[in-house]
């Protein structure tokens, strides 16, 4: 497909610009370990450059097969293991020898819960979980010891402090099993924005094909060098980042936790080219005083997504880095991203599209109701067919036949349209949507108009349940000045002169934080509950006389 191509319906057909990545993760490692053995593959982003460790392709991959062969001891392939730890090299050595184990990966966030724990680990029957000691305070040891006295499935716990152990007593002879592309390697649970989350079974050929071509229409280059700082519990991390640095043979630079300043640092010291990034963390480094002082001429693009990205933040981000911006889309269901614009894209396409599906998929736009795809410029339910769809939910079949089609399409549950060049706008979740006197809004067309004004840093808009109507629209700002709180009265004139009278929100609720998933998305779900517990209520003004009454 060309950027010349025009279309009539919403449908964009599959198309190719060379052929698959073949093969497992195993198989991948194994052949950039021979075509370049010595080149780095993993560094430890740590503040100190001489307590930065680093592993060469020879060297990551010579570990995580002793690994494999250790794990193979105590588990058999298929077996389902978590995998609770902060993001350090251990975790990716951990993840890369349960691949050549032929184990199935089962990451958890470090944050949650015994209760959330217990429930993944439950969920997913694994036989095992492998932890570390503490993450940010939390005794994660104490959460194994409690959840695994209540299931009978969990019979090994592993702390990664054994790792020089267990290197040392595998048995370099025991035999790898034999893989297939299309076998699961990871159950990725959902980031639980709606309800308790779901375990999508993810297959070898899904995570490097997707991760390869994001990011590598990100302009990252071969053999570059890639800052992460995404949660490796998550797609962003442990796939976008990290096996799309590896399907590029690449460096991946993992940091644990975002820090603006030691991001800066280590751009400067070792020569970072392109990082995943939110629009929070991009705002903490613009206006970090550290970006005016380092050296960060090697930074050359920056991949971003998760939630909206301001136009006004891509220009600015553009003009003081001077990179290049691409911002994708995608879910935990369709193995990672598959919808991203081009670095060579203008700021609006950047800040008002989510681009074009990447290569080897097809994507089209349904209505809910018919079924039947729509024409461009439509709002429907954004389907997608191809390499890239999960092979269901672990343990739902219910939900997987929800979820894919017999066809073989991925519904995706998000809303939005296609326009005649094929590229994307959101305009929300198909849950989220709000049905206010039986017309259909959108939240995210009134959340980029309230994005335009001055005052507003961040919004997440909701409907509220109103007797009249049925839902109301209510805007939640996390407003620019915490202490000069945007003015109701301004705010809904700027948006009735943009938006139609039922679009224009009647309620308007400031906050100084959002619930956020630990990839940066809003919490809409959290923010309704919150509405219902009576910890957020509307703020008291008078709509202005000459339009009193919304109809």
């Amino acid at each position: 497909m060309t950027a010349q191509d025009t279309f009539t319906t919403s449908y964009f057909p599959k198309y190719e610009t060379g052929p698959l990545i073949g093969g497992t993760l195993g198989e991948l490692m194994l052949r950039n370990a021979a075509e370049v053995p010595d080149r780095l593959a993993l560094v430890e982003g740590v503040a100190d450059p001489a307590r930065r460790r680093r592993w060469t392709y020879r060297q990551l991959v010579d570990e995580a097969l002793l690994l494999a062969r250790a794990l193979l001891e105590r588990f058999a392939p298929g077996d389902r293991v978590g995998l609770l730890a902060p993001e350090t090299p251990e975790w990716v050595l951990f993840q890369h020898a349960l691949s050549f184990a032929g184990l199935v990966s089962v990451p958890i966030n470090p944050a949650y819960t015994a209760r959330e724990v217990e429930y993944v680990l439950s969920n997913a029957k694994a036989t095992g979980v492998i932890h570390a000691d503490v993450s940010r305070g939390k005794n994660l040891t104490a959460i194994v010891q409690e959840v695994s006295g209540k299931l009978d499935h969990l019979t090994v716990t592993i702390n990664v402090s054994e790792i020089e152990a267990m290197k040392a007593a595998a048995d370099p002879a025991r035999p790898l099993p034999a893989q297939q592309a299309d076998d699961i390697i990871q159950i990725q649970y959902t980031s639980g924005t709606t309800g308790f989350p779901k375990g999508a079974c993810l297959h070898h050929r899904g995570v490097i094909n997707a991760a390869h071509f994001i990011i590598e229409r990100a302009d990252f280059p071969m053999g570059g060098v890639w800052l992460n700082t995404m949660p490796m519990f998550h797609i962003g991390g442990s796939i976008v980042s990290e096996i799309g640095v590896f399907s590029r043979q690449g460096t991946f630079l993992l940091m644990q936790s975002f820090d603006p300043a030691l991001f800066l640092q280590l751009i400067e010291e070792e020569g970072v080219q392109s990082s995943l990034i939110v629009p929070t963390m991009i705002l903490a480094l613009l206006n970090h005083p550290d970006a005016r002082t380092r050296d960060l001429s090697s930074f050359s693009s920056i991949l971003s997504g998760a939630a909206a990205v301001p136009e006004a933040l891509v220009k600015r981000a553009k003009a003081e880095f001077g990179v290049q911006f691409a911002i994708m889309y995608g879910q935990t269901e369709s193995n990672g991203p598959f919808l991203e614009t081009f670095t060579t894209d203008s700021d609006e396409l950047q800040a008002q599209t989510i681009g074009r599906p990447i290569p080897h998929v097809e994507v089209r736009v349904v209505d809910p109701e018919t079924l039947e795809t729509v024409p461009i410029d439509t709002i429907g339910e954004w389907w997608v067919r191809g390499f890239n769809t999960m092979t269901g939910y672990y343990g739902k079949p219910d939900e997987t036949a929800a979820a894919l089609t017999a066809d073989g399409w991925l519904r995706t549950g998000d809303l939005g349209m296609m326009d005649a060049q094929g590229y994307f706008r959101i305009t929300g979740r198909l849950k989220e949507m709000i049905i206010r006197g039986g017309m259909n809004l959108y939240p995210a067309e009134i959340e980029n108009t309230l994005f335009e004004h001055e005052a507003v840093s961040q919004v997440a808009v909701i409907g509220l349940p109103d007797d009249t109507w049925g839902e109301v629209v209510c805007a939640v700002i996390h407003p620019e000045d915490p202490q000069n709180l945007p003015d109701c009265c301004a705010l809904w004139s700027h948006c009735r002169e943009r938006l139609s009278p039922q679009k224009t929100p009647e309620h308007w609720i400031f906050v100084d934080h959002f619930p956020m998933t630990p990839t940066g998305k809003i919490q809409k779900n959290v923010l309704r509950e919150w509405y219902d517990e009576g910890r957020i209520v509307p703020h008291g003004w008078e709509r202005p006389q000459r339009d009193s009454k919304i109809a």
